[in-house]
């Protein structure tokens, strides 16, 4: 458990919040490319309690200013796009991709008012399919080498889904290893032949699917270790005899994860504030062997939420879709068979912020406690100057931010370790695209 001022120091993420300037010295997922239509590059975003306008400039790249004008506070979602940058309804007062304001057609000709008026503006770079945005103080660090950022736009795939809770709780459900082995079981046989079917690929020498083997082994064997890029958790079952499951996940720095899907396939996924009661998480996918499907990914993901916000279908309001035959006959949760609602009920369920004084975690809980003990001590080192994980202070330290690597395998009882880190590397030189070495796991 937390103590009732921990919890709030790591939940309370607005402007001038401790956890609010840890957050803003990282970049930050904005929003999808994707969500910009070709005759309306203008989009509002509310981020990290911040209410911001994103727009295109005449370059291609992307602005991020202030939601409001600086004359008499007209929401500039609803400005004229021109100019390079956002032109006011109410008296036509322009703003730049900076923020600064350039005309005021009212004020008289000789008038030098224009040149004191700037409203917030914070840099923007775009990743396979994703806006980032750095809303921190001073320079923007360079993003660093991770898989998700040096795959080539055709092995990716970026989405984002909307979340009504803080956005820990979000994070802490993707770096639990041991959930998996009931909220995404089925009562008998699994199904999935879409999205989410991870676990559906037959364990050689066994006959049976991973998801019965993976809910059947509901003990791992749990381990976590310190990073570059944050946390490395291990969670290792027994399958057989002689036969272990590995899974490696990872803890990205401050509120992200990095997750395996099947044999060739992972994810990154940010989990990122609106404010302290909603968040949206960011994924990318990336795909090591093969081109990425995308409008089959888009359409089977479409079909699970409600646009512009992204919203899913099944959520507090219809509790989540649940179904007592379902849960009798087919999952375990009777919530549908798209793993992102299974997470989702578990994390909204705790409430819009969750209440960490009251819970009882165990050792299977070590990567949660792990994260939060390291996201303590940065907000405590942020707020002293000092250094803080995976924020590179050059290009050299974030070449060195890579991968992070992220397994899903069987492997025999005795070289398990080995037998991984060959796979890997075997993975990686087959790959059209990825770096043989990009983590700085110990060989």
């Amino acid at each position: 458990m937390l103590k009732r001022e921990d919890n709030e120091r790591v939940t309370r993420s607005g402007p001038g919040t401790p956890l609010g300037k840890l957050l803003r010295a990282y970049w930050q997922p904005a929003a999808l490319v994707s969500e910009m239509t070709p005759d309306r590059q203008v989009k509002p975003v509310r981020l990290l309690g911040e209410d911001l306008v994103l727009f295109r400039k005449p370059d291609g790249g992307w602005a991020l200013v202030g939601r409001f004008c600086a004359h008499r506070g007209v929401d500039l979602a609803f400005a004229r796009h021109e100019e390079g940058g956002l032109r006011c309804l109410y008296h036509g007062w322009l703003y730049g991709a900076d923020g600064q304001c350039k005309e005021q057609p009212a004020e008289p000709a000789h008038s030098r008012f224009a040149e004191r008026i700037r409203i917030p503006a914070y840099p923007c770079v775009e990743r396979n399919g994703i806006v980032f945005a750095y809303l921190g103080e001073g320079d923007p660090p360079p993003l660093p080498y991770y898989d998700a950022f040096q795959a080539p736009d055709e092995y990716t795939f970026a989405f984002k889904g909307l979340w009504e809770c803080n956005w820990l709780q979000g994070l802490e459900g993707g770096i639990d290893p041991s959930h998996v082995s009931f909220l995404h079981r089925f009562i008998d046989e699994d199904p999935r032949e879409v999205y989410g079917q991870q676990f559906s690929e037959i364990v050689e020498g066994t006959g049976q699917k991973l998801s019965k083997l993976v809910g059947d082994s509901y003990r791992p064997d749990i381990e976590v270790e310190e990073a570059d890029h944050g946390l490395r958790v291990y969670a290792l079952r027994q399958l057989t005899e002689g036969v272990k499951h590995v899974r490696i996940t990872n803890l990205v720095f401050p509120n992200a994860f990095v997750v395996p899907f099947g044999t060739s396939k992972v994810f990154i996924q940010w989990h990122v504030p609106i404010d302290d009661h909603h968040h949206y998480w960011y994924m990318i996918w990336y795909d090591f062997a093969e081109r990425t499907d995308r409008d089959t990914l888009l359409q089977q993901r479409l079909g699970e939420v409600t646009l512009p916000d992204y919203r899913p279908l099944r959520n507090r309001t219809n509790n989540w879709g649940y179904d007592p035959a379902e849960q009798r006959d087919l999952t375990y949760t009777g919530m549908g068979l798209d793993i992102n609602v299974h997470d989702q009920w578990a994390v909204e369920s705790m409430g819009a912020i969750q209440d960490r004084t009251t819970e009882r975690l165990g050792v299977s809980d070590r990567a949660v406690t792990a994260n939060r003990r390291m996201l303590l001590r940065a907000i405590d080192a942020f707020e002293q100057g000092g250094t803080v994980p995976a924020r590179p202070a050059g290009e050299a330290d974030a070449a060195r931010l890579t991968g992070p690597l992220a397994v899903d395998t069987i492997a025999p009882n005795d070289g398990w370790e080995e037998t991984w880190r060959r796979r890997e590397a075997e993975r990686r030189e087959a790959s059209p695209w990825a770096s043989p070495r990009t983590d700085h796991a110990d060989a």
